[in-house]
């Protein structure tokens, strides 16, 4: 009898047992054994029933879930640099290998597939701990390992534990096997700073996930026990570890019959992983790519910065890792005769520099000294006045518009050989007479040197860079046609200030990429290609629309080689002012060029592929005022400033020229 009837009717518990003696009286029977342990299930299904009612899956994930980095290409399809605080990019299971994704199930769950998505032996562990608390171990199945990943942290307590049981149960119900198993693989952390194992797979093999084999795939496979003792090149006990672990993982497929013995025996040598990389950063030049590009991406598509932040993004660019290193190296040797410790007309100088091909891409850039050094991007500076360097669009402006002597009458062509005063200090007119500026003076050019040539056609004033003529002909041409001529070529309207007299003389003031560019409209025989740093947007595989402005015509074919014959004889001329440039190849076009108050020095040239600008400046660091370059590299090192840029754009151009 398990019960016994007591005094006044009452029943209790047959315990301690009646009619037994000694040792026997205390021990239960089996039926009371088998109640109490009914009892205690009970109790126990419904706390885990109760518990399992109230665990939810959150709608979001955690932030480390979602985030991924964005990925920048160097137009060769190399990687150049990677932003964002995680290091991960998704990739949909049909591009992971499905011998890849046995080995991963082969080490961690082989019976995914058929499980409910939690693990009995991980239950057990996690209730006998239930009296104790503390911490459980391991033995979840994938479905648990990416509900931790995902959902909550990665410590091993007992109610972190029992909620990740309860809610892979749910999510098994929920998700199919397949969604599940890729997001776990592109949650789960494989070592060197990667999540994901597309990222892993470049990580240690070079390679896309898509490219792994089985071997290749066990080893990464065997970095989910935890990457810090199982990558190889950590030291030679991970090696054992991993080594002994990577056979474990094929003979696993093999006994699950997911690999035949006759493969298996094809991977008997360690798949040896590469070196980990050195980390890519943002330092020296490629921040300033990075920030070119990623401001392209956000002018010319609809993705919001939000969106672009969260990452997964791959950006293909239109840099040329050798361009970009060449012209470094230029600018480098050019600083290294500056002596800014001894010399103050030496300190605070700037450079940019860009190089742009016929069809708009951005081939290379120098924006300063180093990204982490000067954050400011001196080849998309928009403060350095264009100088002489700007006198060839006054000339496609006259050519292409002709002149206007008489408010009248009608509009004259003008063409290279028309005549123009080349003496210095000549008054510049209207067709009214003199212009007198606001002091009440008379306005009037002055040519480097303060030479006179007396009379000299249009051509001869761009070959040998006299400027009375330029200034007489934007007054001529007109100077809001001359502001077209300039825009139509691939200059920014806010590059411009006041239409007055010395405007044709280069008070815009363009980045050193629109500089390069608008002269690329010359080497395309007209027409205008804008410049673009981006080629491709992709995210997780998806192609994005990148709404790229249309190459339009500028100048007629006519005009367009008449103003390159002029450049070009600015170089091959024996009077010409770019002789320097010659060296660069037999092509070579360009224009030397320096603001009327000494404050910024240019050059631009282009060939037939490629077209490069240099500007050179000093700004004060606290106003940010532009300061003269008159002592720069101290006095009378050089004839002339624009020297310095013409000798970067003469070295870079030589070595680049020969690709």
């Amino acid at each position: 009898m398990l019960l016994r009837r007591w005094a006044a009717g009452s029943v209790r518990l047959d315990y301690p047992r009646a009619g037994r003696r000694g040792v026997w009286r205390w021990l239960p029977s089996w039926r009371q054994t088998s109640l109490f342990f009914l009892f205690c299930l009970g109790i126990m299904t419904g706390l885990l029933s109760f518990l399992y009612l109230r665990t939810d899956i959150p709608e979001d994930l955690n932030d480390f879930a979602t985030q991924q980095d964005n990925v920048y290409y160097w137009a060769d399809g190399s990687e150049m640099a990677r932003t964002g605080p995680v290091n991960r990019q998704e990739v949909p299971l049909e591009k992971v290998p499905e011998k890849v994704q046995w080995a991963v199930l082969a080490a961690e769950n082989a019976s995914f597939y058929s499980d409910s998505g939690v693990s009995p032996s991980g239950l057990m562990r996690a209730v006998t701990r239930m009296v104790t608390g503390g911490e459980t171990q391991g033995g979840s199945t994938i479905t648990q390992q990416y509900v931790k990943n995902a959902y909550l942290n990665q410590r091993q307590t007992f109610s972190r534990k029992l909620t990740e049981m309860f809610m892979a149960i749910k999510l098994d119900d929920r998700m199919s096997k397949e969604e599940i198993l890729e997001r776990y693989l592109n949650t789960s952390w494989f070592g060197r700073g990667t999540y994901g194992i597309q990222r892993a797979a470049y990580a240690y093999y070079g390679k896309d996930v898509s490219k792994l084999n089985p071997s290749e795939g066990a080893l990464l496979a065997s970095l989910l026990k935890g990457a810090g003792s199982y990558d190889p090149t950590l030291g030679e006990k991970n090696r054992q570890r991993v080594t002994e672990r990577w056979k474990w993982v094929l003979d696993r497929m093999v006994d699950i019959g997911k690999l035949s013995p006759q493969e298996r025996a094809k991977y008997t040598k360690f798949p040896e992983p590469k070196a980990p990389p050195k980390p890519e950063g943002l330092t020296g030049q490629v921040g300033y790519l990075v920030e070119t590009a990623r401001a392209y991406v956000s002018s010319h598509t609809e993705i919001s910065d939000a969106d672009f932040d969260l990452g997964g993004y791959q950006i293909h660019t239109t840099f040329e890792k050798p361009k970009v290193n060449a012209l470094a190296k230029a600018v480098k040797k050019a600083r290294a005769s500056f002596d800014p410790k001894e010399r103050s007309g030496d300190r605070h100088v700037r450079i940019g520099a860009a190089s742009v091909a016929p069809d708009g891409r951005i081939a290379a850039l120098y924006g300063g000294p180093g990204y982490l050094e000067q954050g400011f991007n001196d080849a998309n500076a928009s403060n350095v006045p264009a100088g002489t360097a700007f006198t060839p669009f006054v000339y496609a402006a006259g050519l292409r518009d002709g002149v206007l002597h008489d408010r009248e009458g009608p509009r004259q062509p003008v063409a290279p050989t028309s005549l123009y005063d080349g003496n210095n200090k000549v008054a510049v007119r209207t067709p009214e007479g003199p212009y007198w500026d606001r002091s009440g003076k008379i306005v009037r050019a002055s040519n480097d040197g303060d030479r006179s040539y007396g009379q000299v056609s249009l051509r001869q004033a761009i070959v040998q860079s006299i400027n009375t003529p330029m200034m007489q002909l934007g007054m001529d041409v007109g100077l809001e046609r001359v502001r077209q001529a300039s825009i139509d070529a691939g200059m920014l309207p806010s590059s411009f200030g006041a239409r007055v007299p010395a405007f044709s003389l280069g008070t815009a003031t363009p980045s050193s990429i629109r500089m390069a560019s608008a002269y690329g409209t010359f080497a395309a025989k007209g027409v205008h290609a804008p410049p673009y740093s981006v080629s491709g947007l992709t995210r997780n595989g998806e192609k994005f629309r990148l709404s790229r402005d249309r190459a339009q015509r500028a100048f007629s074919e006519a005009v367009a080689n008449e103003v390159d014959d002029a450049l070009r004889g600015a170089v091959r001329s024996e009077a010409g002012s770019a002789r320097e440039a010659g060296a660069a190849g037999p092509d070579v076009a360009g224009k030397r060029g320096m603001a009327q108050d000494g404050t910024s020095a240019w050059f631009v040239g282009y060939t037939k592929k490629l077209s490069t600008a240099v500007s050179l400046s000093r700004v004060d660091p606290k106003t940010q005022e532009l300061l003269s370059l008159e002592d720069l590299g101290g006095r009378g090192a050089v004839p002339s400033v624009d020297t310095y840029p013409l000798s970067i754009w003469t070295r870079y151009m030589t070595v680049v020229g020969r690709e």
